[in-house]
């Protein structure tokens, strides 16, 4: 088996934490890669011979991103929404209707076809494990075909038919919580490891959310949820008690909502994208960090409210915007996200690790925020081989 060195690293973050660096962070290091997984690392002096050799340079190598909230398999398009807001129109969350009665028109191929190009623009910008989640069709049949067809690029699939009561249930919201609950999750459960649900005002109330997160949990899915998005709620606290690996948003929070994170495991996962989009408050990710919460980044790509595959946006916008040091923000893009999907062997580099790694042309992560906006992804590796 071919076995690869990248030498010569200026930077190198681990991830690894250690007394003196919870970051892990390496200077003038090498890394091993043998059989799509970390074989060893070291300083470049130490290096062990291998069959090909990679020179970074002096340059930055870090994990790949761990993108672990996104909506890609959809129809349509809706930029008339953020030119509108652009002009003071307030974001709501209603507009999903639209992009389901585009998503139902869409034949499988288109959605496949589009799909792949997603997934091609999150490799070019260093992202290496990503989940998907449907609530693009809200039909039964439909909503199993977003789960297969994302299926195909992820194992990282969530079933979110709790996206909003679509318009042909608007008189019978109990019933479309029974399809969610039952026919629809049968549906499937087969092609998902995830499930969740939007607990806001204009999507589910805590008792619908409540019961949802019942039923999944009894299929054998693991329990996210959209919470805290657009007011002070109850949705952080449901995630909590429902053991959830994470809740996600978390824009408006209470003292007790951040006392209940920090006493749990599950992750608070920000999506500074939808701030930039909506012009809403960004999370206060600095009060989370202080306080001890495990926060993760996400880009929460979607049609509405975040139309952006960029981990390196969003790196630059929780620096920029929500009080994170660059090294917090690298950790809650790669370690965070690995934790919010409940994965070891991803978002970290050690032997035994998934050999995803980004090579930056920069020479530390700085440049992530520092640069923001300029592709300084150099070279991408998933499993060991560069994509």
């Amino acid at each position: 088996m071919t076995t690869t060195l990248i030498t010569g690293i200026g930077e190198l973050t681990t991830n690894v934490a250690s007394p003196d660096d919870r970051f892990g962070t390496l200077h003038d290091a090498a890394v091993m890669i043998d059989g799509g997984r970390i074989a060893w690392i070291g300083s470049t002096a130490d290096a062990p011979a291998a069959d090909d050799v990679v020179d970074a340079g002096g340059r930055a190598v870090l994990p790949g991103f761990v993108d672990s909230h996104t909506h890609l398999v959809f129809g349509g398009d809706r930029a008339d929404e953020f030119e509108a807001r652009m002009t003071g129109v307030p974001y709501a969350a209603g507009g999903i209707r639209r992009t389901v009665t585009a998503t139902r028109a869409a034949t499988d191929d288109e959605l496949r076809a589009r799909l792949a190009g997603f997934v091609d623009e999150l490799h070019a910008q260093g992202t290496t494990t990503f989940e998907i989640k449907t609530g693009y069709d809200l039909t039964v049949e439909g909503e199993a075909r977003l789960a297969r067809l994302a299926s195909e690029v992820t194992p990282e699939v969530t079933y979110l038919g709790a996206h909003v009561v679509p318009a042909e249930y608007a008189d019978d919201r109990e019933a479309y919580v029974d399809l969610v609950c039952g026919e629809m999750l049968d549906a499937v459960a087969p092609h998902a490891k995830w499930f969740d649900v939007f607990c806001e005002k204009g999507a589910f109330t805590p008792d619908e959310t409540r019961r949802i997160l019942l039923a999944g949990v009894g299929a054998d899915l693991l329990p996210r949820l959209h919470g805290n998005q657009l007011a002070y709620g109850e949705g952080v606290q449901i995630a909590v008690e429902f053991g959830a690996w994470s809740v996600d948003h978390c824009t408006y929070l209470s003292d007790e909502d951040v006392a209940a994170l920090a006493a749990s495991d599950t992750v608070a996962t920000l999506l500074p994208g939808v701030e930039f989009s909506t012009r809403q408050p960004y999370p206060d990710a600095r009060r989370l960090i202080d306080a001890g919460v495990i926060v993760a980044i996400a880009s929460d790509c979607n049609p509405g409210s975040s139309f952006t595959s960029s981990m390196p946006l969003m790196i630059a916008l929780a620096v920029r915007e929500m009080g994170m040091t660059p090294a917090e923000a690298v950790w809650a893009a790669t370690a965070g996200g690995a934790r919010a999907l409940h994965r070891d062997d991803v978002g970290s580099i050690a032997p035994g690790m998934r050999a995803d790694l980004v090579l930056l042309d920069a020479p530390t992560r700085v440049h992530l925020a520092y640069r923001a906006g300029v592709p300084i992804i150099d070279t991408v590796w998933k499993d060991g081989v560069a994509l």
